[in-house]
């Protein structure tokens, strides 16, 4: 189920046009225009391509449009079947207000590859590479995870740095991690990019853990997948409706821990284009006729892992 290494350029030009149309409202304090103008942008790239595209993780149902809906078909209609991701704006809010580290954001796999998450809260944890397997746990409590954690890397808890989302929901998380000696970087948005962190060496992130978006999970995962990182994650329903549309989407067991592979299967590639200058990648920049973007790609069988600058038209 290998994914041919020539679709990359034309992944990548869908987030490079979606972050273009994101740009366009940077600092305008109108993030639902941002986040239309990106949806927008996706769109007309990704049915450019030579492909029978479905989208299985987007913004919401049919009836929701204009936005990237799930379900949608997506392409020319000719070619291989794909299961998309997409979070076209990944940090509305940074793009209404011109901060760091929005980004437009696409994952890729073979049909029925990737875990149909609904557009809910999910509780994650995630660790770097060349790390025991299976090493931590979210039925463990923070004090053990930390505790396993130190051991397998020879180090003091004081010396870990964890990256959450600041959030009240998170205060129990934040409070044992404070009385450990943990270092916190804490985020207020964009978890895609806060759980890539811990694939890093240069950011020093050790550990990712709280409750952020389900699809936004599912996006993290396609990128560690390439990055040989570890992430476990379970849905979190806040009501029986909640529920319902998970069944609806095929899900059985709604208390299922899912690993990465459980969430991607096969072969993956992952698309995360700067809208604003970030930690990543950097923003959209203009001339007088084209745009220059930089875009994070990673391909697991061809090993791709590069940041890629492109020229493109307007």
């Amino acid at each position: 189920m290998i994914i041919d290494k020539r679709f990359i350029d034309s992944f990548v030009k869908t987030t490079a046009r979606g972050a273009y149309g994101a740009s366009l409202h940077r600092g305008k304090n109108d993030k639902i225009a941002a986040d239309k103008a990106a949806v927008d942008e996706m769109r007309k790239e990704l049915n450019k391509i030579d492909i029978k595209g479905k989208i299985v993780i987007g913004e919401g149902e049919m009836d929701e449009a204009p936005m990237l809906y799930i379900n949608e078909s997506v392409g020319t209609g000719k070619g291989d079947e794909f299961d998309i991701a997409v979070d076209p704006l990944e940090g509305t809010n940074f793009t209404a207000k011109n901060l760091p580290n929005a980004l437009s954001v696409l994952a890729v796999t073979k049909k029925g590859n990737l875990l149909h998450a609904p557009d809910i809260y999910m509780e994650k944890i995630a660790i770097g590479p060349n790390l025991p397997k299976n090493l931590v746990d979210l039925d463990f409590d923070v004090k053990k995870n930390i505790k396993l954690l130190t051991e397998a890397k020879n180090i003091k808890a004081d010396k870990l740095t964890a990256c959450i989302l600041k959030r009240p929901r998170h205060d129990k998380i934040i409070k044992d991690l404070t009385s450990l000696g943990v270092k916190i970087i804490f985020i207020s948005d964009g978890d895609v990019s806060g759980v890539i962190s811990v694939a890093d060496p240069n950011k020093h992130i050790d550990i990712y853990l709280g409750i952020g978006g389900g699809p936004e999970g599912v996006l993290a995962a396609a990128a560690l997948k390439c990055l040989g990182c570890q992430m476990q994650t379970r849905l979190f329903f806040q009501d029986s409706d909640q529920k319902d549309r998970a069944k609806k989407l095929g899900l059985g067991d709604l208390n299922k821990k899912y690993s990465i592979n459980d969430m991607v299967k096969g072969d993956v590639i992952f698309c995360a284009t700067g809208v604003t200058d970030g930690d990543l990648v950097k923003g959209i920049k203009y001339s007088d006729d084209s745009f220059f973007s930089e875009t994070l790609v990673l391909h697991e069988s061809s090993k791709t892992n590069q940041i890629l600058k492109n020229k493109i038209k307007k």
